[in-house]
């Protein structure tokens, strides 16, 4: 039976990047965004780099809860050895001036969806060998940017979710891993869509910054490694694998 990797977020920047850099390593995809047409420049580039890769187009809204268990339902036929949790955006604006449905939306991708999809693929792969779960955080994730509280708030989350859930896993004797990659800031659509400005542009704007090419590799980088946490140094930009970093107080057979 052949074995899948699902990425999220796929019709761009990390997620296509990370999508086009699995493939090249021979593994087949699920991949799922909002926009199809994206999804199918992105099937028909991967084949021409690697056409014995088989690539599944699944189009869903996973900001949308109910749509993670449609998403999720619909994959019960494939045998998945990789997920990586990547869709996810941003917003850039004192707390005082959200537009509360962008942050709800926010909220619902960031953190709901993320946890309904990898709560349910640990269920039901988590004693399978090679199993790997990866969670896309960001530099935001430890520690907070001013005027990005909230968006920060959602990847504390998603940091502290999976590194917790590794420790965990691995308390149990579990098979699967649970990784989180963090990048800072890196060349995609997520500024654009975090500042509501589709002209924004890196070059010129922001100092220091990886293409999204480079952050598959890191991904990668990560993949390979036996370490919990892939982050990117704030100041120096360097990739650095990790241990993790939130504390993790484990109960003793008296306190359960």
């Amino acid at each position: 039976m052949k074995k899948y990797t699902v990425v999220t977020g796929a019709s761009s920047g990390i997620g296509y990047e990370t999508a086009l850099a699995f493939a090249l390593r021979g593994k087949n995809l699920i991949i799922t965004a909002r926009r199809e047409e994206k999804l199918s420049e992105l099937k028909t580039e991967i084949q021409q780099h690697n056409e014995d890769v088989d690539v599944i187009i699944k189009v869903a809204d996973l900001a949308e809860t109910e749509n993670a268990y449609s998403f999720y339902e619909d994959l019960k036929d494939y045998d998945i050895e990789t997920w990586i949790n990547n869709a996810g955006f941003g917003n850039f604006d004192p707390v005082s001036d959200h537009d509360l449905s962008k942050i709800t939306k926010m909220l619902r991708l960031n953190n709901e969806t993320l946890t309904i999809l990898s709560s349910l693929y640990v269920r039901d792969y988590e004693n399978k060998e090679g199993t790997q779960l990866i969670n896309v955080s960001s530099g935001g994730g430890y520690t907070i940017v001013q005027d990005a509280v909230t968006y920060c708030a959602t990847k504390f989350f998603v940091s502290a979710f999976t590194e917790g859930l590794d420790q965990e896993l691995a308390g149990k004797g579990s098979s699967m891993r649970a990784k989180v990659l963090a990048p800072a800031a890196t060349e995609t659509e997520f500024l654009n869509r975090s500042m509501d400005n589709d002209d924004i542009q890196y070059e010129g704007n922001i100092p220091k910054y990886h293409t999204a090419k480079e952050m598959a590799q890191f991904m990668l980088e990560l993949y390979d490694s036996q370490k919990t946490v892939g982050i990117v140094n704030g100041e120096s930009y360097d990739f650095e694998l990790r241990d993790p970093i939130y504390p993790y107080a484990s109960l003793s057979s008296e306190d359960k």
